[in-house]
């Protein structure tokens, strides 16, 4: 199917984010789509043998990104938001059996069907705010079977929804009680049995460690990236979120794709994002709900081009949060981010977080993934919240169901 939009407010996020161009509206534009892929963008195109679309002088950018989601769990969690509020910090929370691990007690309990009728009305409302692709992590079943009972519940809820799904086994996001003071065996298990069992069946994209005081060391971590390598999977990594290990550096001498979080990154972790082309992935949700106060280093990554993604990081603990342009005001109003760096932090640069070439730009070669606004200016994005400007989403040039 050959489909011409035209009447386009366009917003292409084509060029570098250190450039303007990409970011500026560019009125009367058209957008030729064929078998899923945008083969020109320009004024004056040539119609011949295309469908024609009206996007009726609406604001078009590429689809959204949420380059870093927990969508896929079971249980409830706001016993420990009333925790907090009284001044328990979450790391305590998390040392006495609170945290993930009750998150993990009722999601090994649920079955993929139920796993997958919990996570539909989080990924419709991110597709409400103009999201088209969703990164789903596993992470609360920590034992081969359970995990890779989540990663098939993020497979079946593509099924169920118009919205790209990639997945990232996050085996090592906590130890479970049945290694309780054995951490390196259970590492042992994620890179020796999960790991193999995930790629066999070609459920995971990418393995993800979450490398902290309360979770794992960048040793461990560095045998399970190599175990992931060996597979041919992706890298990413939760690090520097509560102190400063050294993981992100670490994360990206081994070629990860991103590393998330980064509250604690010191400028040495921030040169070698740049060297090894590395994003540098902000949740500004979970600093905002955890009231954090140590800020991630943003003249440092600015100062040093080091791409800048930005997530939702929606998860029952620490991020619950079904908004991407709610994330998008934070990064402003928390990090100081402007509106330009947030729509690059969602589209291109989330893109390039999860390692997807074709997706986050208008432009030919790209993946005819895309949201029309009904907003006057792309600011308005970082903005306002909660008005639903969203007039409608496009996946691979086919307008999504999102009923």
């Amino acid at each position: 199917m050959k489909k011409m939009f035209t009447d386009c407010r366009l917003v292409s996020m084509d060029t570098d984010v250190i450039r303007t161009e990409g970011y500026q509206v560019r009125d009367n534009h058209m957008i030729a789509v064929e078998n899923g892929s945008i083969v020109a963008v320009g004024e004056n195109l040539s119609t011949s043998g295309y469908q024609m679309v009206s996007l009726e002088n609406r604001l078009v950018t590429p689809g959204l990104i949420d380059a870093h989601t927990h969508i896929i769990f079971a249980g409830d969690r706001s016993g420990e938001f009333e925790q907090r509020l009284q001044g328990v910090p979450y790391e305590q929370i998390a040392r006495n059996g609170g945290g993930i691990l009750s998150t993990v007690k009722a999601t090994r309990e649920a079955s993929i069907e139920e796993l997958v009728s919990l996570a539909l009305p989080r990924a419709k409302a991110l597709m409400r705010d103009g999201v088209t692709t969703i990164e789903v992590k596993s992470g609360y079943g920590l034992t081969v079977e359970h995990e890779i009972k989540m990663l098939k519940a993020a497979k079946g809820l593509e099924q169920e929804l118009d919205v790209n799904i990639t997945t990232t086994l996050l085996g090592a996001h906590a130890l479970p009680p049945e290694f309780k003071n054995n951490s390196d065996g259970y590492i042992a298990l994620v890179c020796e049995e999960m790991i193999p069992a995930a790629a066999e069946s070609n459920l995971a994209d990418a393995v993800d460690v979450f490398c902290e005081g309360i979770g794992f060391s960048p040793e461990q971590m560095a045998r399970v990236f190599e175990a992931a390598r060996s597979h041919g999977l992706q890298l990413k990594g939760h690090t520097e979120q509560l102190s400063n290990l050294g993981g992100s550096a670490l994360a990206a001498e081994m070629g990860a794709l991103s590393v998330d979080h980064i509250e604690y990154l010191c400028e040495e972790g921030v040169k070698a994002l740049a060297e090894n082309g590395t994003v540098a992935t902000l949740l500004p949700g979970a600093f905002y709900f955890l009231r954090e106060t140590q800020k991630p280093p943003i003249d440092w990554l600015r100062q040093h081009n080091v791409p800048m993604a930005i997530a939702t990081d929606f998860n029952p603990g620490t991020a619950p949060f079904a908004s991407l342009t709610l994330m998008m005001n934070m990064a402003s109003t928390l990090f100081g981010l402007t509106p330009k760096e947030n729509l690059y932090g969602v589209t291109r640069h989330a893109a390039k977080a999860l390692g997807l070439n074709k997706k986050g730009q208008i432009a030919a070669g790209f993946d005819a993934d895309f949201a029309v606004w009904d907003l006057t200016s792309p600011a308005q994005l970082s903005y306002q919240v909660g008005l639903a400007p969203l007039h409608a989403r496009y996946l691979k040039g086919v307008k999504a169901n999102d009923d």
